[in-house]
């Protein structure tokens, strides 16, 4: 850690502490640990043999992931960790091995270092000159290269005028000199005359007539085979990089107490090419082959292809046969196997952003930046160091003038759209940008965005580390980086190729309707349906596109009644009352919808009336709004008010008019008219449920449970989860008076299909199954279970169910009444009495009828209901107290 020096130059404040923070990587350098582990292992095992030029490699470590992850730092800590007295930070592990025994460099590739294919040979001699040993076959090739190359310009010379580059090698005064060593002392085997200066062109020759001449004189390196050969060759680069195998041959003739393990360190990789001119990566895998003794550690935006067999002819070892370590595993680029070579450099830690803050700025010890910023901070940085980065500075720049608020930094920077962008293509870029109105997208659907004929483009963006995957995802597996995806969408920068508002209108436009097709082809399954929807509405709603397939999109969500979340999350200043599109008014139909299983039913009526008050949506989708605003009236107990909306969907005979019909015959205590309207309403009207929901009421219990179980059985056929989880909540319930022990496993049941969905009513109807399934046994437990559902239920806004849970709780005082006719139970008495008052406004005013059934108690003058029986009353009272006996003497002979 050392001082960031343009924090120091960016503000006057002296007692300002502007450190360099590192954040921990520490599995990073594990693997950093476990590789080298292993090839220490290899190189000094039995069989091992330099000049074999056919064995797999596994000396390539790869950390790729997106611009501004912190590779760079990373690469850098690796190197200072690995040298001699080198810093390494606290949390990380002392290497196992003595010191001395590894010989780090870093080398970066980027193009702004400037850093030649020449200069990558030379840092890695000068590396080694630190050793103090000659490189004799190595030196012997470079003198000659360097003659030819560069005449007349001594090497030292070029050094000393490279200093920038080279000036932290220790041994660039000591390099000269050692390979001046090793041409005399192969002059001096040879018998030449002269000085050295004046024969390299001559030893070298004679050199090469010894070797093939087997001359005892040059014993020493007539064991590297293939030094003739280069040094026949033309000197030139291609030349050159072979050399990196007679590099690799004097290492391996060091002697056991000078022995060491090279770790290259190549850094921003990326800039090594591209995809398509791969020149200088060639002459890089050429060294990385060629020295199997060293380590080359590669960090860069993407991962090397080098395992992909199409690539031969580009370079000259490809599949995962020659690099088993970089060939993916798992079918995933972003989870490589724990054995796998390629190594994602993911988003640190929110506990890792929030420690980078802290100590990134401090004074007297203490952080700057304060608690809530740096949550803004972390939140909005997705981990992203360059973020955290970017946002330290923000924070000077606003301090010169003010104190920074947490709201400056619910911020975008295009610093992070230019590092996204810059080694794009320019079909990549529109693609990127096109895949950045979605939340997930596959190939297919990103090049139909972007509106190109070609996935080439694509295919290799999605190759990209600010490009992630998921394989489990079942229509598109890919998804951008979040802070990239942010900064992108909102840029406004003055990029040459930057889109104006019409063109994103455009690539949304493509987008969706590209969605629709996906939805198009599977408008019956679930996923499709909910995951189209999802995306589909987002880029409806921001970019005011006509509604098209959302509306058939809709009604499959709503027919299912799962209710997973499906509206994206509100814009700024876009509030319920605000709508202006047909969309905006789906997303919050749809919205309310799903959030009514989660709120209070208040809310939901509040944001249904406002989405019909707009009169925005088109009829169909008008009608759904009605209908649930019906359904959401009858939960308050707003009797009247639900019924007219009912009557205004059923009149119109449109698509919710059947499921109208029967909340027009619902709870209205006309039960003959129920019943008749119930056998016309087909699967539609879900007729099997009403039916049984008309039977309950008259004690026809047997009868209530076969109508609820075929309503169960017709929604599975119809694969409506959440109708077949709603139907089998009501038998449970329906069964849990008549018949306890049958209860116990259609409770079970109805929980087992309430796990895919998300239906309060139907879990708090499940709730009181089992609650009446006990009723009858004494103790505190049963009230302590009515006061958590009361709580649940009120919280809901549900009076409905509130009734059904007091008619539970007058059932389970019926079966343990100990009153007389002239002193009557006080528990009932309150029970019944609490009943009639949740009743009093004509919804379910049958329920205190059926207590007082329940009960054996005439009704009170005045106080009956006007609900109208499907059976003489008496028949009705005899069924319902047959039930509260039956429970009495099952609990009474319970052994």
């Amino acid at each position: 850690m050392g001082r960031d020096l343009r924090v120091v130059f960016g503000s006057n404040d002296r007692s300002l502490a502007a450190d360099e923070v590192f954040a921990d990587r520490e599995a990073q350098w594990q693997a950093v640990l476990s590789a080298l582990g292993e090839q220490m292992a290899r190189i000094t095992g039995p069989g091992f043999d330099v000049e074999d030029l056919e064995a797999p490699r596994h000396n390539v470590l790869v950390f790729h992931g997106v611009g501004g992850i912190g590779k760079t730092t990373l690469a850098r800590t690796i190197e200072a960790s690995l040298a001699d007295g080198g810093h390494r930070p606290a949390q990380w592990a002392q290497p196992p091995w003595p010191q001395g025994r590894v010989l780090p460099v870093r080398i970066d590739l980027g193009r702004s270092a400037g850093t030649s294919f020449e200069h990558v040979i030379l840092s890695v001699r000068l590396a080694l000159a630190a050793l103090g040993r000659p490189m004799p076959a190595f030196d012997l090739a470079l003198h000659r290269y360097w003659e030819r190359q560069h005449p007349g310009e001594p090497l030292e010379e070029h050094l000393r005028r490279s200093s920038s580059v080279f000036a932290r090698f220790s041994g660039a005064v000591d390099l000269p000199e050692q390979m001046r060593s090793a041409l005399t002392d192969v002059a001096q085997a040879l018998l030449l005359p002269g000085t050295v200066g004046s024969v390299v062109g001559q030893v070298t020759a004679a050199l090469v007539r010894a070797l093939r001449e087997h001359r005892s004189s040059v014993r020493a390196l007539a064991g590297c085979a293939r030094l003739a050969d280069l040094l026949e060759a033309e000197p030139d680069l291609e030349m050159l990089s072979y050399t990196a195998h007679l590099l690799s041959w004097d290492l391996a003739q060091l002697a056991d107490d000078h022995a060491v393990l090279p770790v290259v360190l190549l850094d921003t990789w990326e800039d090594v090419g591209d995809r398509t001119h791969r020149d200088l990566e060639r002459l890089l895998q050429r060294i990385v082959w060629l020295m199997p003794n060293a380590l080359f550690v590669v960090t860069g935006r993407n991962r090397l292809q080098w395992a992909d067999p199409g690539l031969a002819g580009q370079l000259d070892w490809t599949g995962a046969a020659s690099w088993p370590g970089l060939a993916a595993h798992h079918g995933s680029r972003n989870r490589p196997a724990p054995a796998g070579r390629q190594i994602l450099v993911g988003n640190l830690s929110p506990e890792d952003c929030d420690d980078y803050l802290a100590r990134r700025l401090t004074r007297a010890g203490q952080p700057l930046i304060g608690a809530e910023i740096r949550r803004v901070v972390t939140e909005r940085s997705h981990g992203l160091p360059l973020y955290l980065d970017l946002s330290v500075g923000r924070f000077l720049e606003i301090r010169r003038t003010r104190v920074p608020q947490p709201e400056d930094f619910d911020h975008d920077f295009p610093a992070l759209v230019a590092r996204t962008l810059r080694d794009l293509s320019e079909q990549e870029r529109d693609v990127l940008r096109s895949a950045a109105l979605l939340d997930a997208f596959s190939v297919a659907l990103a090049t139909a965005a972007a509106g190109q004929d070609r996935e080439a483009a694509a295919v290799r963006l999605v190759e990209r580390p600010f490009v992630l995957d998921d394989p489990a995802a079942p229509l598109w597996p890919y998804h951008l980086h979040q802070a990239v995806r942010s900064a992108i969408r909102h840029a406004t920068g003055p990029a040459d190729d930057h889109w104006t508002h019409r063109d994103w209108t455009r690539a949304a436009d493509r987008a969706f309707h590209a969605i629709g097709d996906q939805f198009a082809r599977a408008p019956h399954d679930r996923t499709t349906v909910v995951a189209c929807l999802r995306q589909g509405l987002r880029l409806a709603r921001d970019y005011a596109l006509e509604l098209d397939w959302l509306t058939d999109a809709a009604l499959a969500y709503v027919a299912d009644s799962v209710w997973e979340p499906v509206a994206p999350p509100a814009l700024p200043g876009t509030a319920a009352g605000r709508l202006r599109t047909a969309a905006d008014a789906l997303v919050e139909t749809l919205s309310a919808l799903a959030r009514r299983q989660h709120e209070h039913r208040e809310h939901t009526a509040h944001r249904l009336t406002t989405v019909v008050d707009t009169g925005l949506l088109p009829s169909t989708l008008d009608d759904m709004a009605v209908y649930y605003l019906a359904k959401a009236q009858r939960d308050l107990g707003r009797s009247e008010a639900s019924r007219l909306g009912m009557s205004r969907v059923a009149a119109g005979g449109g698509r919710f008019a059947p499921a109208a019909r029967r909340g027009q015959a619902h709870h209205a205590g006309d039960f003959p008219t129920a019943l008749a309207a119930a056998r016309t309403l087909g699967w539609e009207g879900r007729h099997h449920r009403v039916l049984g929901e008309v039977w309950w009421p008259q004690g026809d219990l047997g009868k209530a449970a076969e109508a609820f179980g075929a309503a169960r059985t017709e929604a599975e056929q119809h694969t409506v989860t959440g109708e077949s989880a709603t139907a089998q909540s009501l038998r449970a319930l329906v069964l849990a008076f008549l018949d306890p022990d049958r209860a116990g496993q259609e409770i079970d049941l109805a929980q087992r299909l309430l796990l895919g969905v998300d239906l309060r009513t139907t879990a708090i109807t499940t709730r009181l199954a089992a609650l009446v399934r006990d009723a009858g046994q004494p103790g505190p437990d049963f009230e302590d279970r009515v006061r958590s559902l009361r709580e649940e239920i009120t919280a809901a806004g549900l009076p409905a169910a509130q009734a059904t849970l007091q008619l539970a709780v007058c059932f389970h005082h019926a079966v343990l009444d100990s009153g007389t006719d002239t002193e009557p139970d006080p528990d009932l008495d309150a029970a019944i009495t609490r009943l009639r008052e949740l009743t009093a406004d004509g919804d379910h005013a049958y329920y205190a009828d059926i207590a007082h059934f329940m009960a054996a108690r005439p009704l009170p003058p005045g106080l009956a209901s006007p609900a109208r029986w499907l059976d003489p009353q008496p028949l009705t009272r005899d069924r319902w107290r047959t039930l509260v006996t039956t429970r009495r003497n099952r609990l009474h002979h319970r052994p």
